[in-house]
């Protein structure tokens, strides 16, 4: 009997398929990655005793679950849009670069809240926002 070892028969692994997969996983998590730049800075702002004069004047459209609007707390006397548009008008006094806040209830219909945003933008408004609650948990 002929027993030797046989060392020609050494396997190798080929880990080339493994850097392939490697790569292909650090190229999807590059591109899936968002990345925040959040610039904080420290500060803590100086105590004064009377209210800052140069609160920005701000427009707000109140909609209630029935569908009814309240510009800056006066309620319109009906739903149409031009009735919207003259209302925001009178009450902006011709400067159309004031920010309008919609708070809507959160069972008012969807048209509601697109006439007031169509009544705003026929207008000329472009800072508008919505407001909203913060979910307690």
């Amino acid at each position: 009997m002929n027993f030797r070892n046989r060392k020609d028969d050494v396997e190798e692994v080929n880990i080339t398929p493994l850097i392939d997969i490697v790569f292909l996983l650090l190229i999807f998590f590059m591109i899936s990655t968002t990345f925040k730049q959040e610039f904080e800075v420290g500060i803590e702002l100086p105590k004064a005793e009377s209210e800052s004069k140069l609160i920005e004047k701000v427009l707000e459209i109140s909609i209630d679950k029935t569908g009814n609007y309240f510009i800056n707390g006066q309620k319109l006397i009906n739903t149409q849009t031009i009735t919207i548009k003259s209302a925001l008008q009178k009450t902006a006094n011709g400067n159309f670069k004031l920010p309008v806040v919609i708070s809507a209830d959160g069972e008012t219909p969807h048209q509601a809240v697109i006439r007031a945003m169509d009544a705003t933008k026929q207008l000329g408004f472009s800072r508008l926002t919505f407001a909203t609650q913060q979910e307690s948990d």
